[in-house]
């Protein structure tokens, strides 16, 4: 198995069973992640060395304008998907097997939780995982200590207030907040005219 093979099987949303071969594969990109992030963690990096930093850690180029205060950490990298303009503050969870895609200028807060991974229901299948990702929207602002759960999509331009957990799809253009987090109010967006 090679890591293309392994996205594609995870952006499937297959069930991966505990201790096959996808599993194998996946502790294998999460002892390689380990590495980079004890590397981009434990010392000072300027903004040059976390982009190298984060190139390897993903596979893809940096975007320009994106930025991160680390630490910063992730039990995989390979299926994270960063945009033009993007900045991630320090202590972020990203647990991105499932699937992360992050839309262009959005702002996420400290110590935020993004999970793609649930495990089975089925006690005798409960090591089992099955993979859903999360879709955040252009200009979006996350909030500090955010936790976002497997399947969710967040609109552009939406408000996630510090501390929600968010479980099911924002619209765009509104503010959520709450545990579990619900609509609170729509932002009113200028038109040009």
């Amino acid at each position: 198995m090679n890591t293309k093979e392994f996205i594609k099987i995870m952006d499937s949303g297959a069930e991966v069973i505990a201790f096959s071969e996808v599993h194998q594969y996946m502790t294998y990109l999460s002892n390689e992640a380990m590495k980079i992030t004890a590397e981009l963690n434990n010392a000072y990096h300027s903004p040059d060395e976390i982009k190298d930093l984060m190139e390897k850690l993903t596979g893809r180029q940096f975007p320009e304008g994106a930025y991160m205060f680390p630490p910063f950490y992730t039990d995989c990298g390979k299926n994270l998907k960063l945009s033009k303009g993007v900045f991630i503050n320090a202590c972020c969870q990203f647990q991105d097997q499932g699937g992360i895609t992050i839309g262009e200028g959005t702002l996420i807060g400290p110590k935020t939780v993004i999970a793609t991974l649930n495990h089975h229901m089925d006690p005798k299948k409960r090591a089992n995982l099955l993979p859903k990702p999360v879709k955040i929207g252009a200009s979006v602002w996350i909030g500090a200590n955010v936790t976002i759960l497997p399947g969710v999509t967040i609109g552009d331009g939406s408000v996630i207030a510090a501390g929600a957990v968010v479980t099911k799809d924002v619209p765009d253009n509104c503010v959520v907040g709450g545990v579990p987090a619900r609509k609170l109010k729509d932002i009113p967006v200028e038109t040009d005219e």
